[in-house]
């Protein structure tokens, strides 16, 4: 699962038992080696479909860790692009990669759940941020969306399939899953990080809740299962002009 570059099991070890913001710091050097980043392939089938619906002007990449969802937003964003993320470690590796031409980009340490930002953003990116945060907390991270969008502007990220009940993947996710709980229960602080199935409905609900339009587009790259569900989608969650009140 790891490349010779990536973090050892003992430093893993290190980082699942410290915070959330404190493991990505200590990870933050070696995280675009481990199976925890978004691969290419997501990445790329994300700006052909942006292409698609853009340009857009202004761009925010939501937990941007190491700023790939940034290289996302520079090729579909004209004016300015912003990454934010809690981890000043990620940022720190962020800040010093290499871009080619493109838009310019601020560098914000914020926590999701409280953007120090106005309705100043056409287009908000995350990817794979969503098992960071506990059920209860989505209406609040949706609001915080919502609130730094422009009207019309939309809230974009990929989601892949779960995997079928019974297989082997679903009895790992379910594992890994049990760990966490486990280890959150016995361990302080506690480290927020799951794989569990994402409901669709669920997402779908809670974004109409909080004033979006929302939308499920099928990323035919990677084809279709065997019940003939997309293997990844893209949830498209759009601001409407005069939504319902935000979810507090």
């Amino acid at each position: 699962m790891f490349s010779p570059e990536g973090p050892r099991l003992s430093e893993l070890a290190v980082q699942a038992l410290s915070s959330v913001e404190r493991g990505y710091d200590l990870l933050a050097p070696k995280f675009d080696h481990t199976p925890f980043r978004t691969p290419d392939s997501v990445l790329d089938a994300t700006v052909a479909a942006l292409l698609e619906s853009g340009p857009y002007g202004t761009g925010l990449d939501l937990c941007c860790g190491t700023g790939a969802g940034v290289d996302v937003l520079r090729q579909v964003c004209r004016d300015h692009v912003t990454g934010v993320d809690f981890s000043a470690g990620m940022l720190e590796v962020a800040r010093s990669r290499r871009r080619p031409e493109g838009p310019d980009v601020s560098w914000v340490r914020a926590d999701a759940r409280a953007l120090p930002f106005g309705p100043e953003f056409d287009l908000v990116v995350s990817f794979g941020a969503l098992g960071h945060f506990l059920p209860s907390e989505l209406p609040r991270l949706f609001a915080q969306v919502h609130k730094v969008l422009r009207p019309g502007g939309r809230f974009v990220l990929p989601v892949v399939a779960p995997p079928r009940p019974g297989s082997l993947a679903h009895a790992l996710l379910l594992g890994f899953d049990a760990v966490m709980r486990v280890r959150n229960a016995v361990w302080r602080p506690p480290f927020v990080m799951y794989y569990r199935a994402v409901r669709f409905g669920d997402l779908w609900r809670g974004l109409e809740r909080t004033g979006f339009r929302v939308e499920f587009l099928a990323l035919p790259e990677f084809g279709r299962r065997r019940d003939g569900r997309p293997k990844v989608r893209l949830i498209v969650a759009e601001k409407r002009e005069a939504g319902p009140p935000l979810t507090s």
